[in-house]
């Protein structure tokens, strides 16, 4: 049995649509709500569905689970209230790693490149453990991932009872399919696409910073499926263990994307700029790459998916076919 939280959402349900062509027996721990989320799973519905508040109540009982991919979690760098934040992507974090500790079940997690803040060269996007103390995200979710990270790895240095395996993974600037329940944090890309598929500009925003032109604000976009082969690497690999970072390694600028989704719309290349809002300044990351070199190292040969490569994909076989889910 695998479990995956947030199992229902952009990455999870991704996630569980490649486990479920593996034939393996996974159970989704999330809410579908009253909107379209369902449709999430509507190709690959789990064999069972928990709702987070059941979680403890189900691991009390739960037996032959093998890996626990947690990939729930708020994710608004926008969100405010730093309890239920802690409780969310903190306390419930930590007990679930006790759990598969005790339960000898592998742990891979979601991380985020918003651990690291205001970085804004190649060289502090180094996911090396002894990093980690320096680094200062700017915002309350960044904050609480950058939490979890830090305890995770005391914990595996300093207990005998540890998970078999786990690993964290810093997601950088992730986009493809199934995405379209995050409102106001959907990737870029299908914010730019509604943009020119109703006839007018890419907007962007304006830069907040006088040595960063306007659209020339750069980060490390990465394609889903090449997100979903990492964690099946990882799951293909027990023995690996660490805190990785999960991007493309190669920053492009916002006026790259805008362009790529522009052709893949076959569109003329039509930009203009917009004031940043009021609740973006000073938490906004003009600058993400992510450090692949520990990744490579551990083993991870495979090429990433190039920005207009997966920005084609996403937009011709998805948000302009026929139907937009995986």
């Amino acid at each position: 049995m695998i479990i995956v939280t947030g199992g229902a959402g952009f990455i999870g349900s991704c996630l569980v649509a490649a486990l479920a062509q593996r034939g393996l027996d996974v159970v989704v721990v999330d809410r579908l709500r009253d909107g379209g989320k369902w449709r999430n799973l509507r190709r690959h519905p789990p064999a069972k569905l928990v709702a987070p508040e059941d979680l403890d109540g189900f691991l009390s009982g739960a037996r032959g689970v093998e890996a626990v991919f947690h990939l729930g979690a708020i994710s608004a760098t926008t969100a405010r209230d730093g309890d239920l934040v802690w409780r969310t992507n903190v306390a419930l974090s930590e007990r679930l790693w006790t759990w598969c500790a005790q339960n000898r079940a592998r742990f891979i997690y979601a991380s985020s490149a918003a651990t690291y803040g205001a970085a804004d060269r190649p060289e502090q996007f180094s996911d090396a453990p002894e990093t980690l103390p320096g680094l200062e995200p700017l915002n309350l979710y960044g904050w609480s991932k950058h939490v979890f990270d830090q305890h995770t790895l005391k914990r595996m240095k300093g207990s005998d009872a540890v998970p078999p395996q786990s690993v964290g993974l810093k997601f950088f600037n992730v986009y493809g399919p199934n995405e379209y329940h995050k409102g106001s944090m959907i990737s870029v890309v299908k914010v730019k696409y509604d943009d020119v598929r109703a006839g007018g500009p890419a907007r962007l925003f304006r830069s907040d910073r006088p040595d960063i032109a306007d659209g020339e604000q750069k980060r490390d976009f990465i394609w889903v499926g090449d997100v979903v082969d990492v964690m099946l690497w990882l799951y293909d690999n027990p023995q690996v263990s660490g805190l990785f970072n999960c991007g493309t390694g190669i920053p492009r600028t916002y006026l790259d994307l805008a362009y790529a989704v522009c052709d893949a719309a076959r569109a003329p290349r039509d930009v203009t700029f917009v004031d940043m809002p009021e609740s973006l300044r000073g938490q906004y990351q003009s600058f993400t790459c992510a450090d692949l070199s520990r990744l490579r190292a551990a083993g991870y040969d495979r090429p990433f998916t190039s920005l207009e490569d997966g920005v084609t994909r996403y937009v011709r076989d998805y948000l302009a076919g026929s139907d937009p889910y995986i």
